[in-house]
């Protein structure tokens, strides 16, 4: 994430845009996005450092980006789409194609896929071979059964016991094809509710949404015209400015409704967030897990577990081990006593679980570090 603010300067001036992103994954560390290198941090996928590239691209562009996803070790094209607040989806089925460096069937442009053309023979036979039939020795070709002996007890002196028949040759063992190394983020299970969009998701919804969301009637009256700057000045990629309107308006918002007041912790979510934008991950977590506690004191459950979804969103971008455990130690007490309470958080384990695995991961990259 440190890389974000350089893209969104980049991104400050009208600048035209493809509607398509294409992306070439070639080897397990390496990529590249619309020409720009991407390389995977230590300890981490590089099918994630794509990801987490693309999804800071549609976030600063506010609009929506349809990549496509060529894995040259795999020999498999994937179509992704990235919406603009940072969500993923597989946007057509995966297709196989012959990995680099094979002769091509026609020229293409890097990282498409072209369907194939000619003329294609038969089909081959896959059924497996009939058992043979005894084919009797009469010479009428009559089956043997119908043949009528002249004596109770005579027997052709020529009878033959037929052979049995032979069994079917087994079926070829088919060889599963390897999986490709990029791998999007699986559709969602059906499930009957949907589930509603927490942490820096519904701030961004926010942000990219037509009017300013406010808590309070004189929330509206004091903070609907510095919202909508600070909001269009995110959406135009404009970071740096958006952190000191949303600095300025937190200070201006308290000193008029108080520290604890609706409006300004809902500020205070929209500067956490902005700060995630920036690239100050460490910045946005504090503000995030202080959110999360005042939330639970206030007994806002709902509230508090999306501050705390957002404090793992800025928590998985920071890359230095040992700050990662310390804060992920902060983190994960305060989840657990959510997780003991009735909530949201209680009902939804498995992000906590992710959370723990990555504090096994940078336990192993810490001690690493040590070593070396």
């Amino acid at each position: 994430m440190s890389r974000l603010s350089f893209e969104k300067k980049r991104v400050q001036q009208p600048v035209a845009h493809p509607a398509v992103v294409q992306v070439r994954v070639s080897g397990a560390g390496s990529a590249s996005a619309g020409g720009t290198a991407v390389v995977a941090a230590p300890g981490e996928e590089i099918q994630q450092a794509v990801l987490n590239h693309l999804q800071r691209l549609a976030i600063s562009l506010g609009a929506p980006i349809r990549a496509t996803i060529h894995d040259d070790r795999a020999g498999c094209v994937v179509p992704l789409e990235v919406s603009a607040d940072g969500s993923s989806r597989v946007a057509g089925d995966p297709v196989r194609v012959a990995p680099r460096g094979a002769r091509p069937v026609s020229p293409v442009t890097p990282g498409m896929v072209q369907a194939p053309t000619g003329q294609f023979g038969p089909p081959p036979v896959m059924d497996a071979p009939l058992a043979r039939t005894a084919v009797p020795e009469a010479a009428d070709e009559r089956p043997a059964q119908a043949a009528v002996p002249e004596a109770a007890d005579a027997r052709p002196a020529s009878a033959a016991v037929p052979e049995p028949a032979p069994k079917p040759d087994p079926a070829p063992a088919l060889t599963p094809e390897p999986a490709p190394l990029f791998d999007p983020e699986p559709a969602p299970a059906s499930s009957p509710t949907p589930t509603p969009a927490r942490g820096f998701d519904a701030v961004a919804e926010e942000v990219l949404g037509d009017e300013p969301v406010t808590e309070t009637a004189e929330g509206a009256e004091l903070l609907t015209e510095p919202m909508a700057r600070i909001n269009e000045a995110v959406r135009d990629g404009r970071i740096d400015a958006a952190a000191e309107l949303a600095e300025r308006t937190v200070v201006e918002a308290t000193g008029v409704l108080g520290p604890h007041h609706a409006e300004v912790l809902h500020l205070r979510e929209l500067t956490a967030y902005i700060a995630y934008l920036a690239g100050d991950p460490v910045r946005s977590f504090h503000l995030s897990l202080d959110l999360a506690r005042l939330r639970r004191q206030a007994a806002d459950a709902e509230a508090a577990y999306g501050n705390v979804r957002s404090a793992a969103t800025a928590w998985r971008a920071v890359r230095d081990p040992e700050e990662g455990l310390r804060m992920g130690r902060d983190l994960i007490d305060l989840w657990t006593d959510l997780m003991a309470e009735p909530g949201p958080a209680a009902e939804d384990p498995q992000p906590l679980e992710s959370a723990r695995a990555r504090m096994v991961r940078l336990t192993d990259r810490a001690a690493k570090a040590a070593q070396a």
